[in-house]
């Protein structure tokens, strides 16, 4: 087979991969995807069990609003035109034993006014938690919608905004959520930065994050994850797009310092004139590149960045409504009255996600829920060596996840009717993720100049070869993956001198 000019094979059927694939056709590139899985969206899925949807993903979507320049890549990609958003009043909501609830609304006023009367030994740190989202509050890039003097005008704005302020927005990416929580008085407050953030993570994006709430620009797409990915797929192959399921990538092809094309788990070999990676990092460069090319630059990441943790995911469907829990963007966590060795770690707070804003995840009456515990991926990995061990702790995980929801939810055994329990090793198997991350590379005071200078696309040593997604795209989340499939296929339509089309 002589590969064409303009032929293009893209590695993963994930946002990535897909966004790369749509935009490359729109660009009069002839791309092919090959994705090991049976379905498109890799990570940004779910799954049915006897009725119930459990999500592995979407809890908020940043960009949904049109007002926002980010809701652009939705509507070139088709998700805006197929997903009903909805708004909701609160972030997060924090139990301890006594009964004390913090509650983080989504209308900045209204957090600050309930923080400030909850916590008033906190006030200094509230105050600066509180300023910085307002920061975040203004920042709302062009869209394409705008007109010229609209467009203008929002960039003087955010010139405007680092001017004045661009010394303490450093000062937030260099601080973490953990730093944060050591600062505070109030012990349930302290605990909240660590519950709803991942410690290491910069706080600036848990302030960008509740900008974009506030802003109502980070809704939640009814139907959750799947419906979204499909919507990809579908337009990626209106577009012409070639997708292949059931197959894996185990080499990419080189000659004389050059991508030519891939070669697949079942020994076939396909061609093209570039090859774009939108899999996992860690395989592509050390298991289909061989760790033949690249250099201390592209290996750093690998040997020193923090990744997203490993997660174990249990969900559960529940002959319940939960009309008197509220409803949250990111869930409900509680402290336990008494705590529980869950997978080798002692568990003293439960974080419950409860889809009840969402009816169509679960039979009329009934809920489905899931709880995201940290994992320790190795010792997932060796369970697995011995399959019957490995189910076994499965369900004594889930077991123990049920009792502890049994102290918080009474009487709530009786009402489970279906259990899920996905490990590292789940992720892993299904996503090819390194370690079973649930997304890349965390953004934390170490690497945070990534925001200025983001990640290189190419490797070095090998020409007509890409990369798109969480690992070089650090943060996370399905906008950013979007981003980075449009800033690749932009920079090759600048290699080959061609005006990119959106």
């Amino acid at each position: 087979m002589k590969p064409q000019d303009n032929s293009m094979i893209i590695i993963g059927a994930g946002f990535a991969g897909l966004g790369a694939g749509i935009y490359g056709q729109r660009n009069g590139y002839k791309t092919r995807i090959f994705e090991m899985h049976n379905q498109p969206g890799g990570l940004c899925t779910s799954w049915n069990r006897k009725g119930y949807t459990f999500d592995g993903c979407i809890h908020w979507l940043v960009g949904s609003s049109p007002k926002s320049g980010l809701h652009d890549m939705w509507e070139e990609t088709g998700i805006a035109d197929n997903s009903k958003i909805i708004d909701l009043d609160e972030y997060f909501r924090i139990t301890d034993e006594s009964g004390r609830t913090l509650i983080f609304y989504t209308d900045v006023d209204r957090l600050e006014k309930h923080l400030l009367e909850s916590c008033s030994k906190d006030k200094e740190i509230i105050s600066d938690f509180i300023a910085g989202i307002k920061v975040c509050i203004q920042f709302n890039a062009g869209s394409k919608h705008d007109s010229f003097l609209r467009k203008v005008s929002k960039r003087m704005k955010l010139i405007s905004i680092f001017a004045l302020k661009g010394k303490k927005m450093k000062t937030w990416l260099n601080t973490t959520g953990e730093d944060y929580a050591s600062r505070v008085k109030d012990p349930l407050l302290a605990q909240a930065f660590r519950q709803m953030w991942i410690p290491e993570f910069s706080i600036f994006f848990m302030l960008f994050t509740f900008g974009y709430l506030h802003n109502r620009n980070a809704g939640y797409p009814i139907g959750g994850s799947k419906p979204m990915s499909e919507t990809l797929e579908a337009k990626y192959k209106e577009l012409g797009g070639n997708i292949q399921y059931n197959k894996k990538v185990v080499k990419i092809l080189t000659e004389n310092g050059k991508a030519v094309g891939v070669k697949l788990e079942d020994g076939s070999e396909f061609l093209a004139s570039r090859v774009i990676s939108a899999a996992d990092g860690y395989s592509t460069l050390y298991g289909m590149l061989e760790d033949k090319f690249g250099d201390e630059k592209s290996r750093e990441p690998y040997q020193k960045w923090l990744r997203f943790p490993s997660l174990l995911f249990i969900s559960f469907g529940i002959n319940r409504k939960f009309d008197d829990i509220t409803k949250t963007v990111s869930g409900h966590c509680y402290k336990v009255r008494k705590p529980v060795t869950v997978a080798g770690k002692i568990r003293e707070w439960l974080p419950v996600h409860i889809f009840n804003q969402d009816p169509t995840l679960a039979p009329s009456g009934k809920t489905s829920i899931s709880i995201m515990l940290e994992s320790d991926y190795d010792y997932w990995k060796d369970l697995s060596e011995d399959r019957a061990k490995y189910l076994e702790k499965k369900d004594e995980v889930a077991g123990q996840v049920i009792s502890m929801l049994g102290q918080v939810f009474p009487g709530i055994s009786a009402d489970i009717e279906v259990t899920d329990v996905a490990t590292p090793v789940t992720f892993e198997r299904y996503t090819g993720n390194w370690k079973g991350s649930f997304e890349g590379w965390l953004i934390t005071p170490e690497n945070a100049s990534v925001i200025m200078k983001p990640m290189s696309q190419t490797i070095s040593g090998l020409s007509n070869f890409y990369m798109c997604g969480q690992w070089v795209e650090p943060g996370g989340g399905l906008p950013t993956a979007i981003m980075s499939a449009k800033r690749l296929v932009k920079s090759i339509c600048r290699e080959d001198g061609k005006k990119f089309v959106s």
